[in-house]
Formats: C-alpha cells, sequence, structure tokens
C-alpha cells in the first residue's frame, strides 16, 4: 500500500499511530479482499439471485408505473397523507401530548423489540417511516396489473427481500440497541463484529457465509448425531447406518430412513432430547438410516437413477443382508421423501413388495404451486444453474442454502447480522442452526434432473411422464398403506401442496397436519409437549375440507405415528446388533460420509 503524507511532509503509512487490534484488522480485511477476488473468478459470478434477472423483474414493474401515471398518483397522494399524519404524531409526542402511532409493527416483527422503537419519538419516527414506506411499497406492486403470476411472484418476493434489507435496524446510525452497545463498549463491539464478518468470509472461502451457531460448541458422534450405532454398508453415494437396540425385542420389520440428499440425516439425530432416531429405537424399531456423500466433481456422472438404485434399493439389499428380513417399513423426509416415493413406484413395476408401509414427512410429489421456492424456477433461471453446475461438476450447497434462508430472511439473516457484526455478539449454540449451516452438494445430472422435471415440468404427478431406472414412473401404483406427515408453516413444502398426494396414492392414506414448520414441526419430541396435530377421520378432497373438520390434538404426532407403523410391525423377535448379520460393521456411527463438508 502506498505511503500517505502526514500533512508536514514525513510519510505514514495508513495503520501508523493506529491500535494495534484495529491494525490487525485492516491487515485481515485486505486479505479477505484478495480471496474474495479469487472467489469471483472461481465462480464466475454466478448467484442463485441473479441481478440480470431479477432487474427484469424491477425493469416490468417501472415499465408500468410509466404507462399508468394515474395508478402512480394515486399511490403517492396515500403516502403523502400517511407522512403527513405521522408528521402531526411525532409532532405531538415531541410536545408530550397523547397520540396514536400511525403504523405498528406486527405482532411477530421482532426487529423492533427495543423499548427505545416506542418511547424515544425519533426512533419511532424512524420506524413508523419504515413501516409506512415498505407498507406503500408492497401495496404498490400488489396494485400492478397485468403481470403474469410468476412474475408477479417473484416481484413480491424480491421487493420484500429489498424492504427487509433497508430496515433500520440494519443500520448503526438507526439502530438504538447498537448505538447503545458501541457507548457502552467504547467501540469494542464494533471492531468484534467486524472481526465476526471477515470469520465468516475466511470461513465461506471469499463469501459471506453468516454464522448462525457456535460451531465450536458441536462435535460430531459426541453432542450431536451420537445415538450409539454402525456403518454396517457403503457405496459411491452412501453410507447406511444400522443403530444399537435400546430395548430387549424389537420389532420384525426393520425402518428405513431416506433423508433428503440436499442437507445431512442429523436433522433426525440433533441431540438425545430431540431425536427422532434415538426416540424411534426407545420404541423398539431396528432403525436404518441413509447418510448420503457430499459428493465432489467426481461423481459428477451419477444420476437421478443412481440415485434410486444406489440408494433405498441399495439399502434394502443391505438390510435384509444384516437382518434376514426382507420386508421393511420406510420414511422420506422432504426430497428424500419425494425419493421414496419414486422408488415405491419403480418397485411396483417391478413387483417388488419389501416397503410394507411408507411414510413421508413434509413431502412434495406434486409441484404445481411450491410456495415461494417457485421464485427461483423458471427456464432462464434452471439454466444458468446448469451452465454453473457443468463447471463445477455440482451444485455447492451454500448456494442452495442462501436460497433457504431468503424465505426468511429476518430470521435467518438480518437478525444474525444485528447480533454478529452490529453488536459484535457471538452465536450461540443452536444444534439445529449448525445443522442448517452443514450444507451439502448435488452432482449436476441428479439435480439437473430433479429441477427441470419436478419443480419446472411438474412430470411426477404425470402417469408414465417419467422413466427413472428403467421403469416408468406413476405414483398411483403405490399401494402400501402410507402416512403423510406435513406442517402447517411449512415455507419449504407448503401442506396445501402436499396434501395433493392423498388423492393420488392407491391404498389407505393417513394425512397429518402438525404445526410449526418444516424443521420445528417434525422434530416434536414428546417431552417437548409443544404445537398440536390435526387429524381426520376420512380421505378428503382438498386441505380446506380437511382443516374444517379436521380434530385437533395437543403435543407431539411422534405417538400418533407410531400407534399407526406398530400396526406393520410384524411383531416382535429379539434385538439386532449392529454388525452381528451377514453385514459386518464398517465404522461407528455416524460414519465418515457425514463428516464431509461442503468447505473440504
Amino acid at each position: 500500500m502506498a505511503d500517505q503524507g502526514d500533512g508536514d511532509g514525513k510519510l505514514t503509512t495508513p495503520t501508523e499511530g493506529m491500535d494495534e487490534a484495529w491494525k490487525t484488522l485492516l491487515e485481515r480485511s485486505q486479505k479477505v479482499g484478495k480471496l474474495y477476488q479469487e472467489r469471483l473468478k472461481e465462480d464466475d459470478g454466478f448467484s442463485v439471485t441473479n441481478s440480470t434477472l431479477v432487474g427484469q423483474v424491477f425493469l416490468q414493474i417501472a415499465q408500468f408505473l410509466y404507462t399508468n401515471p394515474a395508478k402512480m398518483h394515486e399511490a403517492q397522494t396515500k403516502l403523502a397523507s400517511d407522512y403527513a399524519r405521522l408528521v402531526e404524531a411525532i409532532d405531538a409526542a415531541t410536545k408530550g401530548l397523547p397520540n396514536q402511532p400511525v403504523a405498528e409493527a406486527g405482532p411477530g416483527d421482532r426487529r423492533f423489540k427495543d423499548p427505545e422503537w416506542e418511547q424515544n419519538p425519533a426512533f419511532s419516527a424512524i420506524k413508523q417511516y419504515y413501516l409506512l414506506t415498505s407498507r406503500w411499497l408492497e401495496g404498490l406492486v400488489d396494485s400492478i396489473d397485468g403481470l403474469d403470476p410468476k412474475s408477479r411472484q417473484k416481484a413480491q418476493f424480491y421487493t420484500r427481500q429489498f424492504i427487509s434489507a433497508m430496515a433500520p435496524t440494519n443500520f448503526i446510525a438507526t439502530n438504538p440497541k447498537v448505538i447503545r452497545e458501541i457507548q457502552k463498549t467504547k467501540g469494542e463491539s464494533l471492531r468484534k463484529g467486524l472481526t465476526n464478518m471477515l470469520d465468516d468470509v475466511e470461513r465461506g472461502r471469499g463469501q459471506l457465509h453468516i454464522s448462525l451457531t457456535d460451531f465450536d460448541a458441536f462435535t460430531l458422534g459426541e453432542n450431536i448425531a451420537a445415538t450409539p450405532g454402525r456403518v454396517i454398508y457403503q457405496n459411491d453415494l452412501m453410507q447406511l447406518i444400522q443403530y444399537t437396540p435400546a430395548t430387549a425385542t424389537v420389532r420384525r420389520r426393520p425402518l428405513l430412513i431416506v433423508p433428503p440428499w440436499i442437507n445431512k440425516f442429523y436433522v433426525l439425530d440433533l441431540q438425545p432430547k430431540n431425536s427422532f432416531i434415538k426416540w424411534a429405537v426407545d420404541q423398539g424399531h431396528t432403525v436404518f438410516v441413509i447418510s448420503w456423500v457430499n459428493p465432489d466433481e467426481s461423481l459428477t456422472h451419477k444420476t437421478f437413477d443412481d440415485y434410486v438404485l444406489e440408494g433405498p434399493i441399495a439399502a434394502l439389499d443391505a438390510i435384509e443382508k444384516a437382518t434376514g428380513e426382507p420386508e421393511v417399513n420406510a420414511i422420506g423426509y422432504c426430497i428424500g421423501g419425494t425419493l421414496l416415493a419414486i422408488t415405491l413406484a419403480h418397485m411396483a413395476v417391478k413387483g417388488d413388495t419389501r416397503v410394507v408401509s411408507a411414510t413421508f414427512f413434509t413431502t412434495m410429489v406434486d409441484f404445481a404451486d411450491p410456495g415461494e421456492l417457485g421464485v427461483f424456477i423458471d427456464e432462464d433461471q434452471i439454466d444458468l444453474v446448469e451452465k454453473h453446475m457443468q463447471k463445477k461438476g455440482y451444485m455447492d450447497g451454500a448456494q442452495m442454502a442462501q436460497v433457504f434462508s431468503m424465505l426468511r430472511e429476518n430470521d435467518l439473516i438480518w437478525s444474525a447480522f444485528e447480533s454478529n457484526y452490529m453488536l459484535g455478539k457471538d452465536p450461540r449454540p443452536f444444534d439445529l442452526l449448525y445443522w442448517n449451516s452443514d450444507s451439502t452438494r448435488m452432482p449436476v445430472m441428479m439435480h439437473s434432473f430433479y429441477l427441470r422435471e419436478m419443480y419446472l415440468n411438474n412430470r411426477l404427478i404425470e402417469p408414465d411422464a417419467l422413466t427413472v431406472a428403467g421403469t416408468p414412473i406413476d405414483l398411483r401404483r403405490i399401494k402400501q398403506p402410507v402416512y403423510i406427515l406435513s406442517t402447517r408453516e411449512d415455507h419449504i413444502a407448503p401442506w396445501t401442496s402436499t396434501y395433493s398426494a392423498t388423492q393420488i396414492y392407491s391404498g389407505p392414506v393417513k394425512f397429518v397436519l402438525a404445526g410449526s414448520g418444516h424443521i420445528a414441526g417434525v422434530i416434536n419430541p414428546p417431552a417437548a409437549n409443544k404445537y398440536e396435530y390435526w387429524t381426520h377421520t376420512r380421505k378428503v378432497k382438498s386441505p380446506d375440507a380437511f382443516l374444517k373438520a379436521a380434530k385437533s390434538t395437543d403435543g407431539s404426532w411422534w405417538p400418533h405415528w407410531d400407534a399407526w407403523v406398530g400396526k406393520h410391525g410384524g411383531g416382535q423377535v429379539p434385538a439386532r446388533a449392529p454388525g452381528a448379520g451377514d453385514l459386518k460393521a464398517i465404522e461407528l456411527a455416524p460414519g465418515s460420509y457425514v463428516r464431509m463438508r461442503a468447505t473440504d
């Protein structure tokens, strides 16, 4: 870096006289800047939120407003009126007169919980100005005529992202909590916040990966993913874990769990207090789970067919060798459930009846309405994703993690931005967010097939429209008893979309709707005594009809499911130890595949 004059003719460096801690921070920032530039070259600037495509959405909005000045004038007049009322309210507040707020945050909005937002007239005015402007902008976008449904959804989504990013809580000068912390620590909180940010950019190898938890607080196999077991089989794509029994006798039919390949399996085995796997073992199930590999460029050739054959099909073969039992009950979670459904349809053509019952957690098979994920699904965006994947051989898990974070941006992005960087706080240990940050990659051919044939073309619900592993796929060939678990606040697999599966499968179907969201609604142990779930005595045609007549039960749905699957358990047999059968133990659970991180 070039020397600079100090005004007296002497040459000084930018760090001369600087506090040692700040000097170190400046030096680190320069190194991180180089890392960022290297990352840009490596990824060719690819992002799931492509600026060109996003710009096209807002260009449509601008063109509409330009050609409809009356609509813009009406909106501006309304906003001016609201601002005038706000000025009157602020004037009354400064004079100590009673007044009603012109705009109030919603009950679930945690950004403005600090008392200063109510008690301090200046911050109250900033908050209300932001809320008025935000709602005006959202209303303006909603009022635009002539947008097709997909463009409207994009416009609403990205408008919300912009509004969330521009919240006064995200800026130092307009966040009372941050200002207090700076004063209290004499600026140390800012230095710590910048240090945290540099740590996250280094961890992301030039890309900002906001830390949502304390990564040093968890160790796989010790205090997370710690249910005892053994890996008893492995191939290129997965390891199969068999868990150590906790009861003297077990149900004859083992339980196979197929987790999503887009995440690590241990969302079902976080800690003993909330581990579904441990709970299932304690109920007398012989539990097997697929632990997917974190693929790199060496597996770029792997297809969706391979994930069927080397995933559930290979697992069924291994389970029979390990236990001598050809029949199992199976669970599929999220897109692991989609894979399980496709596998069952494939097996039906083959006359393979080894899966006696199937349970689907938050699983979509009809992708007509994928919720806000649909924002990222169209021909142009998938084409960009495919070009990116073809260069690397896989889809970077961090890109997918960014998508899911944007679905809950204030909870998963901006709250952490405020805490980690503006307040200089260290993230607290949180098992679920540790798992959430442990992203996985996806091979190009498999992921492209999934995006195009499921999300874009929605061909899975068309009888025989897809051919997988050499067989035509028709979900109507699935005749096993099915238990479908969806969650009422799911932002990834909307329950009104997952419900359509009840009208597709040909066998008996039990639909259960749990409270909360995609993860918390599933990972809800009975001891927590949280939320509720809804059931119906009949299979009705629509989600509205289901909810209208459904019975509500407090607490976890886990015992309800166990009573259901128990009818398909096949009686009791002596407990089976991992490695005691024809397949010997390879290594301790949770195995080596799950330890491969996307950053390795």
